[in-house]
C-alpha cells in the first residue's frame, strides 16, 4: 500500500486509523520542522515509535538518569560496554544489575508514548508509509491504533484546561494541606452496593479534574521547594501530560499552590478579570444559541424525511471533492448526534441507531463515501472520522 502526502491534507488520526483498519505491517515516517519520527506497525498495532532526531533529554539513558533510576556513572559504563559488545543498552543495564527489567520496560513504554502522543500536536509536515517486516521490541507492549486515537483525542481535548493552571515549565509548587488517606479496599458486596446505589456520587468522584488518584498522590510526594514542573515530570515517570494534569488537579483541589517563575514572560500570564468574565459570558451565549438552534431543529423538522446526503446518494470520484463534501457531512452528522442525545438522553452506541430512530437514512451515514463513517462512543464524548480505506 503506497501512502504518502502532507498532514494538512491527511491528519495523523486519519493515517493511524487507516493503517490500523487495514492491519498493515511497516513503518510510518513523519517529518515536521526538522523533527522526524518513525512509527512501526505489526498487523495494524503500534510496536515502536522513535524520534530519529531526538534531543539528548529524550534519550532513554538520559531519562533513566533524570528519574534517579541509574547514576551517570552507571550509564557511562553501560554505554562503553555497549560499544564493545554491540548489545542493547537495556540488556547491558539489566545484566550489570543497574536496573530491573520491569523498570527499564516501563521507561521504554514512557519514551514511546511521549513520542507518539506528541504527534497529535502536529498540524503540518509530511508522511510516508512503507510496508515491510518490522522487528518487535520485546520491552514494549503493542498498542492498538484505535486505543491510541482515543487517548490522543483525550489529551488534545484536556491540554487547554491543564495549561490554564500549569503555565510554565519553570513553575514551582508548595503543599497547602495534606492529602486525604487512600480509600480502603472494599469487598465484592460493598462494591456491588456502590454500583447499585451510588452511581451519581461515583461519577462525580471519578470526574476529570475533580478527584485525587494515584497520579496525584505520586506527584504530590514530589513537590518540594524550588522543584520545577520539568523536574517533577522527570521524577514522576508519568510523562508530561499526566504529570501536568495531576499538578492541575492538586491546585484546583487546593492541596498545593503554584508559583510563577521570577521574571516570567508576559505572554504566559492569565487574562484580566474583565476579559475572563467577557470570555465566559461569550461562551455561555454561544452555547445557548447552539442548544436553541438544535431544539428548534428538533421540534420543527421532520427528521424522518430528512436526508443528510445528496440527492440520489451522489458520490464523488475526485478525492478533494470527497473531502470537501465529507467535512460538511460530518458537521451535519454531529448535529444529528446532538438531536439523538436530546431525544434519548445519551449518545447512540453506533450510527445505525440514528437510522433506527429515523433521524437519518442508511445512505446518510456514509455519504459521500462507500463505507460508513467511523464512530465510537466514549462516555459523554465520541469520535467521528471519515471512513478510511
Amino acid at each position: 500500500m503506497a501512502l504518502k502526502g502532507t498532514l494538512k491534507d491527511f491528519g495523523i488520526a486519519d493515517i493511524l486509523q487507516l493503517i490500523g483498519q487495514q492491519q498493515k505491517t511497516g513503518v510510518l515516517s513523519l517529518t515536521n520542522k526538522g523533527e522526524s519520527v518513525n512509527v512501526s506497525f505489526k498487523d495494524g498495532n503500534i510496536v515502536r515509535a522513535e524520534s530519529t532526531s531526538r534531543n539528548r533529554k529524550d534519550l532513554i539513558g538520559t531519562m533513566l538518569v533524570a528519574a534517579n533510576l541509574i547514576t551517570e556513572a552507571q550509564l557511562e559504563f553501560a554505554l562503553e560496554t555497549q560499544k564493545r559488545t554491540l548489545q542493547r543498552l537495556g540488556d547491558v543495564l539489566v545484566g550489570q544489575g543497574s536496573i530491573t527489567l520491569e523498570k527499564f520496560r516501563a521507561m521504554v513504554a514512557l519514551q514511546t508514548n511521549e513520542t507518539l502522543y506528541r504527534l497529535f500536536g502536529w498540524k503540518s509536515g509530511t508522511y510516508a508509509f512503507e510496508a515491510h517486516d518490522v522487528e518487535m521490541d520485546q520491552a514494549f507492549t503493542p498498542l492498538r491504533a484505535e486505543s491510541v486515537l482515543m487517548e490522543g483525542f483525550r489529551r488534545v481535548d484536556e491540554w487547554p484546561v491543564v495549561k490554564k493552571r500549569i503555565t510554565s515549565d519553570a513553575m514551582t509548587f508548595e503543599k497547602v494541606k495534606e492529602l486525604p488517606p487512600p480509600a480502603l479496599a472494599k469487598d465484592d458486596f460493598d462494591s456491588a452496593l456502590d454500583d447499585a446505589f451510588a452511581e451519581e456520587k461515583k461519577e462525580i468522584n471519578k470526574g476529570e479534574f475533580q478527584s485525587v488518584g494515584d497520579n496525584e498522590r505520586r506527584v504530590y510526594e514530589l513537590i518540594a521547594p524550588g522543584r520545577t514542573v520539568t523536574r517533577i515530570i522527570e521524577l514522576s515517570m508519568l510523562g508530561e501530560f499526566e504529570t501536568s494534569k495531576a499538578l492541575c488537579n492538586l491546585i484546583n483541589l487546593e492541596y498545593s499552590k503554584g508559583h510563577e517563575p521570577a521574571g516570567g514572560h508576559a505572554h504566559r500570564e492569565g487574562p484580566s478579570r474583565l476579559k475572563t468574565v467577557a470570555g465566559v459570558l461569550g461562551r455561555v451565549m454561544v452555547s445557548m444559541l447552539i442548544v436553541g438552534a438544535v431544539l428548534v431543529l428538533f421540534t420543527r423538522v421532520d427528521f424522518g424525511s430528512f436526508r443528510l446526503g445528496g440527492a440520489g446518494g451522489t458520490t464523488y470520484t475526485d478525492p478533494a471533492a470527497q473531502r470537501f463534501a465529507s467535512s460538511a457531512q460530518m458537521t451535519r452528522l454531529t448535529a444529528a448526534l446532538e438531536v439523538y442525545r436530546l431525544e434519548k438522553g445519551q449518545l447512540p452506541d453506533s450510527l445505525s441507531q440514528l437510522v433506527e430512530a429515523g433521524i437519518v437514512s442508511a445512505d446518510d451515514v456514509r455519504y459521500p463515501w462507500r463505507d460508513d463513517y467511523y464512530y465510537r462512543r466514549d462516555g459523554v464524548k465520541y469520535v467521528l472520522l471519515p471512513p478510511l480505506r
